[in-house]
């Protein structure tokens, strides 16, 4: 096999699954349906649903959420989770196939209690872990470790969450346990090989 052939056979192997026609339409239907219809707790997560997005119980989906349009079960979203206005979500790109089968792949996963800001934007094969904070505007390009507040683009750990910001907890009272983390030294490692980096130096 000469290195044409060889090209062409990595090609086909790495290639993105197809997305059928009618699966395609359903999809971009129900996400024009659900990011301005009403109903952050009930249509517009029933819509998301029905496209193949894993979603827990209380998710609080806002206006103009983009959730993965070709590849939506390549999403999972937890409980408690909320998604602020106009935050997107992508899961794949286009030279960036799964690994292992498209079927179980998930490409991005939001756990518990986490919060998406208002225009955030993440990106493909990262994990937001639980009780996480994505602020507005944040571009996500690594995993966030649990109960810390990621900021800027790309994000960067800015402060560690005492209680997690979920619909029912007071703005004020998620300030008030807010604890900033000091910049690192310049030159200091601080990635860490599970979450791409470090959220804090190991003091509660």
């Amino acid at each position: 096999m000469n290195s044409l052939e060889r090209g062409e056979t990595q090609r086909e192997i790495r290639a993105m699954p197809s997305e059928g026609l009618i699966a395609g339409i359903k999809n971009r239907v129900l996400q024009t349906l659900a990011r301005w219809m009403p109903g952050p707790f009930t249509f517009r997560v029933w819509a998301h649903r029905m496209r193949g997005v894993a979603m827990g119980t209380r998710v609080h989906v806002a206006p103009d959420v983009m959730i993965e349009t070709a590849y939506p079960h390549w999403v999972s979203i937890g409980n408690n989770v909320q998604l602020g206005t106009r935050c997107m979500i992508l899961a794949h790109m286009h030279s960036l196939p799964p690994k292992g089968s498209p079927k179980s792949y998930v490409s991005v996963r939001i756990e518990d209690d986490a919060y998406i800001g208002p225009g955030a934007i993440i990106l493909p094969n990262v994990r937001i872990g639980r009780g996480a904070v994505v602020t507005a505007g944040s571009v996500v390009s690594r995993s966030v470790p649990p109960m810390t507040m990621v900021q800027g683009n790309p994000a960067q750990a800015v402060a560690r969450c005492g209680v997690a910001l979920t619909w029912d907890t007071p703005l004020k009272t998620f300030y008030l346990n807010l604890k900033p983390l000091e910049p690192r030294p310049s030159g200091v490692n601080s990635v860490d090989p599970q979450w791409g980096f470090k959220a804090d130096s190991g003091s509660s």
